[in-house]
């Protein structure tokens, strides 16, 4: 069985707090006030694992950083499939429309 860290909540917020910036541990902790320290250091782990995070160490903090590059090729391989069918079946509803005209 597959198990892919988006498919849960924690996880997705955490990577939403992270696309504003990166976030030291503690603060990510804060922010989670329903759980644990170390049930959200077991999500950061499941996100790194999956190389969707970056971990960096900063002194005696870590640094979270979103990793940007896995999750565009993410986009790119499912996402442009579904794209490139809507772009075609907008083109053809245009035609049936009477909107096939030029400009």
């Amino acid at each position: 069985m597959c198990v892919h860290p988006w498919q849960f909540p924690y996880e997705r917020e955490t990577l939403d707090l992270l696309r504003d910036g990166p976030k030291a541990t503690g603060e990510l902790c804060g922010h989670f006030d329903s759980l644990e320290q170390c049930t959200v250091m077991q999500h950061l782990r499941v996100l790194e694992a999956a190389d969707l995070i970056l971990v960096k160490r900063q002194g005696r903090q870590q640094r979270n950083y979103i990793h940007a590059l896995p999750i565009k090729e993410i986009s790119e391989r499912w996402i442009s499939q579904y794209s490139v069918s809507a772009v075609d079946l907008l083109a053809r509803m245009k035609l049936q429309m009477g909107g096939g005209g030029g400009g």
